[in-house]
Parts: C-alpha cells; sequence; structure tokens
C-alpha cells in the first residue's frame, strides 16, 4: 500500500484516517483515545477525518486507511460497510466483533425474533439481520486486528507499518509463549486451572495469566490449534463437557476452531471419564 506522505519540503496531502463503529461497545475504539501523547503525535502525521468518538463526523470521506469496529448486524450497516469500502483505500478490523463477529455473535443460529420479544418490549421497531457477522464476510478487508479489545500498541504498530509502506504483520503464536518470555508460572500446570492460552493467538501480553487467570480466549485461536488435546486435560481437572464448551462459547465463538470444539463437547456422545483419585 503506498499512502501520501508530508514534510516541510513537499505539499502532499497528510493520510487520511477514519475510524467506524459499527455494533459494538466502542472498546476497541478507546485503543486510539486511550494513547493520550500517542493519539496527540499521530494527529501530527495523518488527518483524523472521521472519528465520531473523538468528535469528528464526515463518514463520507475518502480516506487512505479505514479502521473498523463493530460486527454487521442490521440491514443499515450492510449498506455502510459497502461505501466505506468503496471509499477507503486499506481498511483494517480491530477487535473480535469486527474479525469474528464478538459477543453479537452469540445469537447465530438462535431464532432471532424469540431473542428480540425477550430483550425489547416493542420489537417491531427494530430492524435487524438474523447474524451477526465478522465485516469480512461482506466486503474486502487488508488486514484484521483482533482482541477484546484489540492492544493499542498493536493499533498504533500498524499505522506505523503502512505510514513507511510495510504491512502489518499480526502476531499468531500462542498466549504460552508471551507467558514464557514473562516468566509466568503456568497456572494449567501447576494449578489446574482452565486456561485457553494454549490455543488462543497472543496480543494481550498474557494480562490474565500473569495475575492468576486463566486466560478465556479474547484474541481468538492461534494457528494449528488443537483443542480437543486441551479440552481432555480440562477432563481430567474433574470439568464436565458441556462446562468446558462454555470456555469456547465466548468472545470468538464463531471461528471454526472453537466453534466445532464446543459442539463437540455438547453432543450426546461426548465422553466423560472421571479424573482418577490415588
Amino acid at each position: 500500500m503506498a499512502v501520501h506522505k508530508t514534510d516541510a519540503m513537499t505539499t502532499q496531502p497528510k493520510p487520511r484516517i477514519g475510524v467506524y463503529k459499527f455494533s459494538s461497545c466502542d472498546g476497541c475504539q478507546l485503543a486510539f483515545l486511550n494513547s493520550g501523547p500517542q493519539l496527540i503525535a499521530l494527529a501530527e502525521r495523518v488527518d483524523l477525518v472521521h472519528f465520531v468518538e473523538a468528535g469528528i463526523n464526515n463518514e463520507s470521506a475518502e480516506v487512505d486507511i479505514a479502521f473498523i469496529e463493530g460486527s454487521v448486524s442490521t440491514p443499515a450497516e450492510l449498506e455502510r460497510i459497502k461505501k466505506i469500502r468503496r471509499h477507503s483505500q486499506y481498511l483494517i478490523t480491530i477487535g473480535a466483533c469486527a474479525t469474528s463477529g464478538g459477543l453479537q455473535a452469540l445469537r447465530n443460529g438462535q431464532n432471532i425474533e424469540e431473542w428480540m420479544r425477550t430483550v425489547y418490549a416493542s420489537p417491531e421497531f427494530i430492524e435487524t439481520l438474523e447474524t451477526a457477522t465478522a465485516i469480512a464476510r461482506h466486503v474486502k478487508v487488508d488486514c484484521e486486528i483482533w482482541g477484546c479489545p484489540v492492544s493499542t500498541e498493536q493499533v498504533y504498530t500498524a499505522i506505523k507499518n503502512l505510514l513507511i509502506g510495510v504491512t502489518p504483520k499480526i502476531e499468531r503464536e500462542s498466549v504460552c509463549m508471551e507467558c514464557k518470555r514473562q516468566g509466568n508460572i503456568c497456572i494449567l500446570v501447576t494449578q489446574k486451572i482452565p486456561c485457553l492460552g494454549p490455543v488462543t493467538k497472543t496480543g494481550c501480553g498474557a494480562l490474565c495469566p500473569s495475575v492468576g487467570r486463566g486466560c478465556y480466549g479474547c484474541y481468538g485461536p492461534k494457528e494449528n490449534t488443537n483443542t480437543s488435546s486441551l479440552s481432555n486435560r480440562f477432563v481430567g481437572f474433574g470439568l464436565m463437557p458441556t462446562t468446558i464448551a462454555k470456555q469456547f462459547a465466548m468472545i470468538y465463538s464463531q471461528e471454526e476452531e472453537f466453534r466445532k470444539e464446543k459442539e463437540r463437547l455438547e453432543s450426546p456422545s461426548a465422553t466423560y471419564s472421571p479424573p482418577e483419585h490415588h
């Protein structure tokens, strides 16, 4: 990708960046706003032409880089994302909702009309799609940054790379590798705490294991996962298959590796062998 550059010796315009919200909680947009000095420094190098949460509203503007937070959950959002894609040179999805559907996707495969009657007093006024889906299901996506929420450092690293014409590199290794680098004692091995670190992509800095809590997969499945082996380890802790299934039915429930393991564990044929006590 070639984005516009500028310095004291040229009149070329600065690269234009837009940040767009779809169905989401706004947490990934805060990866920009919470950065403080980094955001100020970024504003000197680029033009933020659309970022409603920061007070800039011009969704129809042409942009060099579009950051998309949130899933496509309504007919209006489906039309919006197509329009944004037409006006963007490079499109990056940020966060679990944009990359996989997020928590909203828990409704996928359910009776959406029944859900609306349960949640809303006047469901007839609600316009929604039957599913909440990733942005890449509808338009071409140039780069995906996973996480719930995304890491501020990941977002700014991606921007810096693009400004010098380098394709952003996204980490694919497991959270376990980050734990090793930080010198964390494995809570899965030593404390028998269910932890999805072995099958989850790094990016969070091993935040939960570092404070003694099991990873719950908020960065999605890593490459070459072995979810069934991890599930068998959890069975050895005395957990029932249906309990283990819930581990895979959270933020990235629609990713194939997690979804298939959840379905396997919930099937009538799922076996359970209680651990032997010596």
